[in-house]
């Protein structure tokens, strides 16, 4: 019987931090390759938001299929579990048509859940557990709730962030709901004994860490010349019903100057500043991702490197 890592579908990953080259490295290998590009990016997934998401425009795409792009409205709730069934459902249909999938983002979420095959319980839309937690949030803040979470669940504290409201609170309610530590025991829980996809990751990173801030300082002042401000400005008269978007980077930098708080140019050092930041965490996230094959972005033979490590993985 042929071995069972013999039967799992090949997939691609560009991964790496903002601003890094992955959208343009992946459609190069998309065309080189016959693939089809996934995206796993947590905002480009809304309708409308395109400048402040750096989603690829149509000619950048250069006519290479394009998923999981503009599938929810801006109002509507996006869960990591519809994201690892909705991505799996088009990797099945891209290779049904004798494509190669190509997974490309920097959300590192999106990317550990379909590579690792996390099986999700469905969950209710409300609960009087998270009703109250989404009250208490309100009214006294992150901090309060974080460290109870820490309490109850430290190693789930640890991987996520603060501010992550729909986390810190869906981490807390399962605790509620099952006792100290129970977001743990249920994610660990989730995990399938078989990764389902025999998966390449190539991960793109600037061996001068100043060389990849001074492209994401001047990607954000390009998307200021390309309209970023109308973007930002719709977002912020929509705070009360778009709020994941009211939480994203390149949006919420932008609320100080629509109060008054700030000046403009105030706002876009900010957005630099949190960019770099950003930056700086997905690096973190891919660096403990063993089985990353890293690429040095400002190397011209980079995506020569790339295209012939795939070739290589998908003739295996």
């Amino acid at each position: 019987m042929a071995d069972l890592a013999e039967k799992k579908p090949d997939l691609l990953v560009v991964g790496g931090p903002t601003a890094s080259g992955k959208t343009s490295l992946a459609i190069r290998l998309a065309r080189e390759l016959g693939g089809e590009i996934l995206s796993a990016d947590s905002m480009q997934i809304y309708r409308g938001l395109e400048i402040g998401t750096a989603k690829a425009t149509p000619e950048e795409q250069q006519g290479i299929p394009h998923h999981m792009l503009n599938i929810r409205s801006p109002e509507e709730s996006y869960s990591v579990a519809e994201y690892v069934d909705e991505a799996a459902r088009v990797i099945r249909e891209i290779r049904a048509r004798g494509r190669v999938p190509i997974l490309a983002g920097g959300t590192g979420l999106y990317i550990s859940s379909l590579l690792r095959g996390l099986r999700f319980e469905p969950q209710p839309d409300t609960s009087p557990i998270r009703a109250r937690l989404e009250w208490e949030w309100e009214e006294g803040g992150s901090a309060l709730l974080y460290e109870r979470l820490q309490k109850l669940d430290p190693e789930a504290a640890e991987k996520i962030h603060p501010h992550n409201r729909v986390r810190v609170i869906r981490a807390l309610e399962v605790c509620e709901e099952g006792g100290s530590q129970a977001f743990s025991r249920q994610k660990a829980q989730a995990l399938p004994e078989e990764r389902p996809y025999r998966a390449l990751l190539l991960c793109l990173n600037y061996q001068d860490r100043q060389q990849l801030y001074r492209r994401i300082d001047l990607r954000v002042d390009k998307m200021m010349e390309q309209g970023l401000l109308n973007e930002a400005v719709q977002v912020y008269l929509h705070r009360h019903s778009w709020l994941t978007a009211a939480q994203a980077i390149g949006y919420k930098e932008f609320f100080g100057y629509f109060e008054g708080r700030q000046t403009l140019p105030e706002c876009v050092e900010l957005l630099k500043q949190s960019s770099r930041r950003y930056a700086k965490r997905q690096l973190t996230w891919f660096r403990h991702q063993e089985e990353a094959v890293w690429l040095e972005a400002s190397d011209p033979q980079a995506g020569d490197e790339a295209a012939e490590l795939a070739r290589a993985f998908l003739k295996g």
